[in-house]
């Protein structure tokens, strides 16, 4: 059965959704997005997302298209015409439809699409043995002229970084700065753990404010696992005792090798092991709401 969709006031299906090639967001990337999680029929910490959506309209200077309890009703109004419990939705938010060549209008409509598609769970082998990662040197990316990294539709640092990574048969490319500092995986946040200490790079330009990546610090500060938000480097990471993704689709995925070199004891840690359940606690918390 196709996918219906939800665009610009209307339900459609997936096949008959058109944007316009004069949306800003095809020509310029001039887009926002969010991928939200749904277990049970519940998006997973939705107050988050729509928080930082907002956040990442008012640092591009983006009019949202409807109210916070209207994207609300629409998301999930778009979930319920689309069979299955467990899902994930990509709502982006483009600044709409603009005339060719102009790189500013103060006076375009913004474009609001929500596409839900069923969960396919990653290999179970992924959370039991762990996964490659590789190092990508000078890849990642900051919006000038923005104090913090947003979710934007302009992806094609993280495209050439996963492309790299790839092709080194790892499943996430690690992006770093021109520092030489380790910022975000192309689609995740990354986490180490050093003596019984979670160590995670503090969110700045380059570092994405995560939903999991948060939601793991709130966990681990209930558990009473000492958190640090601070610049890693790629030794540093290499050399730690334990090392995670985390991500919407992923959760807490645990890394056992990187560029090669195996992590830690070249399994899952025992506090990766906890964190997961404890993340499921949560999520099973949420939904029972």
């Amino acid at each position: 059965m196709e996918s219906i969709v939800y665009l610009d006031g209307k339900f459609v299906p997936l096949s008959q959704a058109k944007v316009s090639i004069l949306d800003r967001g095809f020509s310029y990337g001039d887009a926002l997005f969010e991928t939200l999680r749904v277990y049970s029929g519940k998006i997973f910490r939705l107050d988050l997302h729509l928080d930082r959506l907002k956040r990442g309209a008012d640092l591009i200077f983006m009019k949202l298209p409807e109210t916070r309890e209207r994207i609300e009703d629409i998301l999930y109004e778009t979930f319920n015409r689309n069979q299955g419990a467990d899902a994930v939705i990509r709502m982006t938010v483009t600044r709409g439809q603009g005339l060719p060549g102009k790189l500013w209008q103060d006076d375009c409509s913004p474009t609001l699409s929500v596409h839900v598609r069923p969960y396919q769970a990653p290999p179970e082998e992924w959370y039991q043995k762990g996964v490659p990662v590789s190092l990508i040197p000078d890849s990642a990316a900051r919006l000038g002229g923005v104090s913090e990294q947003i979710k934007s539709a302009n992806y094609l640092s993280q495209i050439l970084a996963r492309k790299q990574a790839d092709d080194q048969q790892s499943v996430e490319g690690v992006m770093i700065n021109e520092r030489g500092e380790v910022c975000d995986g192309t689609i995740s946040n990354i986490f180490l753990v050093e003596n019984g200490q979670l160590s995670t790079p503090a969110v700045n330009g380059y570092v994405l404010a995560g939903v999991t990546r948060q939601v793991v610090l709130e966990l681990a500060g209930e558990t009473g696992v000492p958190t640090l938000e601070r610049a890693v480097s790629p030794d540093e990471m290499v050399k730690a005792d334990e090392v995670f993704l985390t991500n919407t689709g992923w959760e807490i995925l645990p890394v056992t090798r990187i560029d090669g070199e195996t992590v830690g004891s070249g399994q899952p840690g025992l506090l990766t092991r906890t964190l997961q359940q404890e993340f499921r606690k949560s999520v099973e918390a949420e939904i029972g709401k």
